[in-house]
Order: structure tokens, then sequence, then C-alpha cells
């Protein structure tokens, strides 16, 4: 048999990543319970060494040579870098200051219980080694994981919104607001949790710098014909990817900080969901293959498979009832209509992609395990796969 050269084997692998989540999905019409990002992630696990890598460790090895997973990575991090900056795009702000009432009050209760909750399934984590990273602290850790588990992905959360008809209803545009102003806050706990106190005159520097820099920026932008917006944005977009990783914050802070000072009227909102559709049909499949090949089945020598989705559950658990608790506690405040609450609970369970690059930046400053950071992809598979069926019924009840 002629040995395969590396192009072909990065070429087959590109071949696994794209073919078979789509004929899965397409063929099983898996989309009301996992939409195909979903089934791309699975796929991503299935094709990584906890499964393929166990089943047929020849196959796998001789698959996913040194340069094929190099090759996958450069363009990984390419893909995520884009696709966290349109995340920060998209935040709409003005709308949240707006409603800052309804907006503040839901997205602290939404954000805060969840975080609690999956904090102390963290601090029972820890009562057992293998899960902490080997660079992390308790209180990072815990902090890592109670904050994975108040994720909401707003991006993803879009797409469900439209696919459910209610993207620009109210209820639609308030869900957004919540998620956006939990997604900020999110990023601000992760740049806290990751300050490197060996590298903090270096962080305060970067950091001093960019909020001088953002007005200006957002000068030129305005002054730029449409043309030109969008090569300039990309170079600012490396910019502050690369003196955040510099820094000691990582590159997916920079590449959020620069999204968040664009304004989506800059580019258009066409383009923009055109671009995100792009991102997740060419660029991301790539990106779940090479989070796949991060996973662990194993936590240590006692500790198995079982304790992986043991840890999975404990945290669905905790991510789902503190989000419904939160939101509940929220809608009592402000004196929601009876059911609205459970409903909107339910759509911001919403956690793919978001969650699961949160989790990678953990995993890359070895805040959690590798045996942590595949808890909590399958923590965030679950969280998302409940969101469609639980919420149509609701939808289709309150419509009437």
């Amino acid at each position: 048999m002629p040995v395969l050269t590396p192009t072909e084997l990065f070429l087959i692998a590109l071949l696994l990543i794209f073919a078979l989540p789509y004929a899965f999905w397409r063929l099983l019409r898996t989309d009301h319970y996992a939409p195909l990002v979903v089934v791309q992630i699975g796929f991503g696990i299935l094709l990584g060494p906890g499964i393929l890598g166990h089943f047929s460790p020849a196959l796998y090895s001789g698959l996913f040579t040194q340069s094929v997973i190099a090759s996958l990575n450069a363009i990984a991090i390419w893909s995520v870098m884009l696709f966290v900056c349109c995340a920060g795009i998209e935040l709409d702000l003005k709308q949240a200051w707006q409603a800052r009432r309804d907006t503040a009050v839901t997205a602290f209760f939404a954000l805060l219980l969840p975080l609690i909750f999956g904090a102390l399934v963290a601090f029972a984590m820890l009562r057992y080694p293998g899960w902490q990273g080997a660079h992390g602290s308790a209180w990072q850790f815990a902090g890592g994981v109670g904050m994975a588990c108040a994720v909401t992905a707003l991006p993803i959360l879009l797409l469900f919104l439209k696919k459910l008809g209610i993207l620009h209803e109210p209820l639609g545009q308030r869900v957004l607001r919540y998620a956006s102003l939990d997604d900020l806050a999110i990023w601000a706990v992760l740049a806290l949790i990751l300050l490197d106190y060996q590298r903090l005159g270096r962080q305060a520097v970067v950091l001093g710098l960019f909020i001088a820099i953002a007005p200006l920026f957002r000068m030129l932008m305005r002054a730029l014909p449409q043309r030109d917006r969008w090569p300039v944005a990309v170079v600012f977009l490396l910019i502050c990817s690369l003196a955040t990783d510099w820094c000691g914050l990582h590159f997916m802070v920079g590449a959020f900080l620069a999204g968040v000072v664009m304004d989506a009227e800059w580019f258009g909102s066409e383009a923009l969901d055109t671009l995100r559709e792009n991102l997740l049909l060419f660029l991301m499949p790539v990106f779940f293959l090479n989070t796949g090949l991060r996973t662990q089945w194993s936590v240590n020598a006692e500790l198995g498979v079982g304790a992986i989705f043991l840890a999975a559950l404990a945290l669905l658990l905790a991510a789902v009832i503190g989000k419904l608790l939160g939101v509940m506690i929220a809608g009592r405040i402000l004196r929601w209509p009876q059911g609205e609450s459970r409903l909107v609970g339910w759509l911001l369970q919403t956690k793919a992609l978001i969650m699961i690059i949160f989790a990678n930046i953990l995993l890359d400053r070895a805040i959690i395990s590798a045996a942590s950071f595949t808890a909590l992809l399958l923590m965030a598979l679950m969280s998302t796969m409940l969101t469609i069926p639980m919420v149509s019924s609701k939808i289709h009840a309150l419509k009437r």
C-alpha cells in the first residue's frame, strides 16, 4: 500500500470532518434536537483519541500525524479568532442600555446562579486528583468551570431564534439583549481568571493602550469607505490578538475586544450574517475536529470514563437548574407573564461554540485538565441539544 503524503493525509482529515457530519445530519434529519454545528462537534469527539484513538489506534496515529495536527491547529486558530470577533461585533449594547433595568436584572441572575452552582460542582471535583490543570489554582478552576456553566452562545442563539421564527420579534430581541450582556461579563471574568501576576505590567500596558486607541480606531472606521472597513478590521483583529497573547491574556480575548469596539452597522447585518454562516460552513468544522483531538476519557488511574460522564451530568444539572432558577427570580422581580421565565431560561441554555471556545482557553492555560475539558464539552453538547425540543412547544403555546 503506497504511503500517503502529509498533504493527502490533511485532505483526508478535512474530508472526514466535512462529509461525515453533513451526511449524518442530512440523512437522519437531526436538526430538531441537534443542528449541524452540534453534529460537527460530536464527530470531532468521535474522531479524537478517546474514541477513534481507542478503538483503532493505528488508524488514528496514521491519519492524525504531527504535521496534520499542526495544519489543523493553524486553521482552527484563525477560524476561531474570526468567529469570536464576529461575536463581539454582534453585541448590541445600545439596545441593552435602552432597556437597562430589564436587561441588567435578567442578565445578572441568569449569570450568577449557574456560576455559583457550577463552582460548587467544581469544588466537589477538586476533591479528586486529575481535574485541575497543572497551572491553575483552586479559585481559577472553580471560577472557570462555574463560568462555563453560565455561558450562553450568542451566535448559536441567533441561529436558533431564526429557526424558531422569533428572531425579530420582541421576545427574541429581549433574549439577545440578555445574552449580549452576559457575554460581555463572561469575557471580563475570563480576563480576570487569566491575570498573570508575573506579567501584570504587560497586561496593564496592553489594556491601557487598547482603551486609548479604541476611540481613534472607531473614528477611523467611520471615516473609511465601506470597501476598506473589512481589511482594516482584520488588521486590528490581528494586532489585538497578538497583543493580548503576548501579555498572557490569550489571543481570543483580544479577538473579542477587537469585535466589541466595532459596530455591526459599519458592515451591514446581511454581510455579518453571511460571514458567520460561511465561517460555520467552511472553517469552524476544522476547529471542532481540533477540539475533539484534545479530549481525554480518563481522569487518573482510579477514575475513568464513568467519572467523566458523571461530572458532565453534574455540570449539566448545575447549568440548567441555575439558569432556569436565575431567570425565574428575574421574572418575579420584573413581573413577567406566567410561563415566560421558563421559556427565556431554556433559550439561554444554548452553550455550544462560545463555551467550547471558553473551555479551550482554560485548557490552553492549564487551568483545567483534558478530562475536565471533555466533561465540559459533553455538558455543552447536551445543554444545546435540549434547547430546541424544550422551547418549541412553549413557543407554540405562547403564540396561541
